[in-house]
C-alpha cells in the first residue's frame, strides 16, 4: 500500500487531502466528522474581516471590498451573533477535539486594523492561517499593478503579525499570474491555494434579480487549476494546494502529479457526503498502487519531468487540436 504522509506548510499529514473551508469546518461537530473520515488537515470555515471590523469598531476596510452596503450590514450583524471571540473558540475547540492539522481561514480584501487579529489566532491553537482574498475590483481606473500591490501589503501585514505559516488562496484572473505568485512568495508566505471559486451568479429574467449559479464545482472545474499548478509548481519554491473540481481519487492524482502538494475538497464533501472523503483517499492510494508508485512523493510533479512537459507549446498546440477538430 502507497505511503500517503506528506508536508504541508511545515505541517506532518497523514495524506495529501485536506478538508477545505466549507460551513461543514464552521463547527466543532464537522472537523470531527471531517478527522474521522480520515482528512490529512482540516481548512476551518472562513470568518470575514468585515465582522473582525465591526467587533474592533464597525470599521468598513479600504478600497478592495468585495461588499456593498447590504452584504456589509449583514456580516455586522452576524459578528454581534457569531464574532472572532466565537471564531478563536472554534479553533480552540476543534485543537482539542482532533489530531489532524487545524488551519484558520480569513477571508478578507484590505490590510486594516484586523491583521493584528492574526496573533490572536495563533494563540487561539491554530497550526497555520490560509487567507482567501477575495478582490473583485470594480474601477474602471484601477490597474493590474495596483491590485496586485494591494495583494501583497495584505500578506506583508499579515506576515509581520504572525509566526504562523501562511497560505494565500488566490484566484485565478491575474494579468500575470506567475509574477504575483513570484510576489506572495517574496512576501513572506508559505504555500499558494489554486485557485479561490469565486461565488457563481446567475439572473432571473423575470424578477430581474441575482441568483445562485452553480453552488457546488464538479471534475469538468479542474483543468484550469491544473494548468496552472503544471505551470508555476516547477518554478517557485512554496507550498502548493489544488483546490476546485477535486471530486475522486483520480482528481486527486492528476493534482499531484501536476505538482500539488496537496488537495483541498469542499463541493465533494457536500456532493458525495463527508465519507466522500475516505472514498476519495482511498481512491488515491489504489491509484498510486496500480501505477507504481510507492508513496505521495514519488508521483508528486512528475508531469514535469515527462517528455511531454512543454507548457509553452502544449497551451497552443491544444488550441489548434480544439479548433481543428472534426
Amino acid at each position: 500500500m502507497a505511503d500517503l504522509r506528506t508536508e504541508y506548510l511545515g505541517l506532518k499529514l497523514k495524506n495529501p487531502v485536506l478538508a477545505s473551508s466549507s460551513g461543514i469546518t464552521g463547527t466543532v461537530g464537522g472537523v470531527k466528522q471531517c478527522a474521522e473520515a480520515g482528512v490529512g488537515a482540516v481548512v476551518l470555515q472562513s470568518l470575514f474581516e468585515e465582522q473582525i471590523n465591526a467587533e474592533l469598531g464597525g470599521g468598513q476596510g479600504s478600497s478592495g471590498s468585495a461588499f456593498p452596503d447590504e452584504a456589509r450590514a449583514y456580516l455586522q450583524n452576524l459578528a454581534r451573533s457569531h464574532g472572532p471571540d466565537d471564531y478563536l473558540s472554534l479553533i480552540a475547540g476543534a485543537r482539542d477535539a482532533v489530531d489532524v492539522p487545524v488551519i484558520a481561514s480569513i477571508n478578507c480584501t484590505s490590510a486594516d486594523r484586523w491583521t493584528d487579529y492574526a496573533a490572536r489566532i495563533e494563540a487561539a491553537g491554530a497550526d497555520a492561517l490560509e487567507l482567501n482574498i477575495a478582490l473583485m475590483p470594480l474601477s474602471f481606473d484601477e490597474r493590474a499593478e495596483d491590485i496586485e500591490a494591494h495583494l501583497l501589503s495584505i500578506v506583508r501585514a499579515v506576515r509581520e503579525s504572525t509566526r504562523l505559516p501562511i497560505a494565500v488562496k488566490v484566484g485565478p484572473y491575474f494579468t500575470a499570474l506567475p509574477r504575483v505568485v513570484t510576489g506572495l512568495r517574496e512576501a513572506g508566505v508559505n504555500g499558494v491555494v489554486l485557485f479561490n471559486r469565486f461565488y457563481q451568479l446567475d439572473i432571473d429574467p423575470v424578477a430581474l434579480k441575482p441568483v445562485p449559479g452553480n453552488r457546488f464545482s464538479t471534475s469538468d472545474e479542474l483543468p484550469l487549476p491544473l494548468r496552472w499548478m503544471s505551470i508555476l509548481s516547477p518554478r517557485i519554491a512554496c507550498d502548493f494546494s489544488l483546490s476546485t473540481g477535486v471530486h475522486t481519487g483520480l482528481d486527486a492524482a492528476k493534482a499531484i502529479v501536476a505538482g500539488a502538494r496537496v488537495v483541498q475538497i469542499a463541493s465533494a464533501l457536500y456532493v458525495r457526503k463527508v465519507r466522500g472523503a475516505t472514498e476519495i483517499i482511498s481512491e488515491l492510494s489504489d491509484w498510486l498502487d496500480t501505477n507504481g508508485y510507492a508513496d505521495v512523493a514519488a508521483a508528486r510533479g512528475r508531469f514535469a519531468e515527462s517528455e511531454h512537459y512543454r507548457p509553452e507549446e502544449l497551451e497552443r498546440l491544444q488550441y489548434v487540436k480544439a479548433l481543428t477538430a472534426r
